[in-house]
């Protein structure tokens, strides 16, 4: 989830050198923080804010996610509770609609609605992107988020994203559109090279069979 960020920020320029970004720092009370004292990485971690911690996407950043046909999404409703689901589509389901907004498409799916109804109490949310096909390099991006059905999209995004895979609105839902608070690396080191293989795929389907329905419960 996005970080609560102490208003005292360093400024630094994108090695692209296309804009110029502010890094935003946790409050040393912050529970990272805390940790990295007790576990002695305290400098390693700054090395980390200082080099990686961007508040929007760099083009690199924009290419990786315009290439991954899945993102893993985390919410929590205003208690806390937390939801982490996977969202799937043709690559470049998620839109980058410019460095500091992305948008995804919910599916018709289960009907439950647990993502958006967090996003509904608290629209903080966090983004996960693994590049498993090719470079295995991961992307995180925390932001705020919220909902739109196609009707109610703002009218500056609505041509961007019903023009899309998903645009015609028959199988989605609503729209997931999220301001980007922090993007920044998750490291290839432990993520596994995969091999993609052929599946067809009835986006939206209600068939309990190509659902796997009954895996847990049959």
């Amino acid at each position: 989830m996005a970080r609560h960020r102490n208003p005292n920020r360093r400024t630094g320029g994108l090695r692209a050198g296309i804009f110029t970004v502010a890094n935003a720092m946790p409050s040393e009370d912050a529970g990272e923080r805390t940790i990295q004292r007790e576990m002695g990485s305290s400098s390693r971690a700054a090395r980390f804010y200082d080099r990686q911690m961007l508040p929007a996407l760099n083009p690199t950043m924009v290419d990786l996610v315009r290439r991954q046909e899945m993102v893993f999404v985390a919410t929590a409703d205003a208690r806390g509770n937390c939801d982490c689901s996977p969202r799937f589509g043709a690559p470049g389901f998620v839109t980058v609609v410019d460095p500091t907004t992305l948008a995804y498409p919910e599916l018709r799916g289960n009907g439950v609605f647990a993502s958006v109804g967090n996003i509904l109490e608290n629209p903080h949310i966090g983004l996960v992107f693994l590049d498993f096909f090719n470079t295995t390099v991961g992307l995180h991006v925390n932001g705020k988020a919220q909902s739109y059905t196609n009707d109610t999209l703002p009218s500056s995004l609505g041509p961007c994203l019903r023009s899309g895979h998903f645009g015609d609105g028959k199988i989605l839902e609503r729209w997931v559109v999220i301001t980007v608070d922090e993007a920044y690396i998750h490291c290839s080191k432990h993520v596994p090279k995969l091999h993609k293989m052929d599946k067809s795929i009835d986006w939206g389907t209600d068939d309990p069979t190509a659902k796997s329905n009954d895996y847990f419960v049959g």
